[in-house]
């Protein structure tokens, strides 16, 4: 299992987004969901760094994902802002983890911070405003015509 630490299990949402970057690992408890990955070719540009464009939306997904562990009855989220600093590089061959700080949960608005790590270095911080939609809502199918 291209030595995952503790406690991390193969990640139970998968996406058409995410499907090029598999695999991906996730713990979960009662309030966060934590998303990590042994970083590959896959994840990389030309460079040899783990592209800034997965690092930003694979927090946009723990957020999202740690935001909606915390309100157990809704329709879902959805991203309203995004904002992300890189503060260093990930590597192929690094553990690269997503964790989650909450910065203030609302009833309709949700505020999140998540810190990316490469092998235990921040590598980026993102913050993120997340919209909390009534039960029901998410799955809403387009009309037609």
């Amino acid at each position: 299992m291209h030595n995952v630490p503790d406690g991390f299990k193969p990640h139970f949402r998968q996406s058409p987004l995410t499907a090029p970057w598999e695999p991906l690992y996730s713990k979960a408890d009662e309030e966060t969901v934590v998303l990590g990955f042994r970083a590959d070719k896959q994840h990389t540009n030309s460079r040899g760094f783990v592209h800034g464009g997965l690092l930003t939306a694979l927090a946009d997904n723990a957020m999202g994902l740690s935001c909606a562990t915390r309100h157990k009855a809704v329709g879902g989220l959805v991203t309203v802002n995004l904002s992300v600093d890189f503060l260093g590089t990930a590597q192929q061959g690094q553990w690269v983890e997503i964790r989650t700080d909450f910065v203030k949960p609302g009833r309709t608005l949700d505020f999140a911070q998540a810190f990316v790590t490469a092998d235990g270095d921040v590598c980026a911080r993102a913050n993120a405003t997340f919209r909390v939609l009534p039960d029901g809502s998410s799955r809403k199918k387009p009309s037609a015509g």
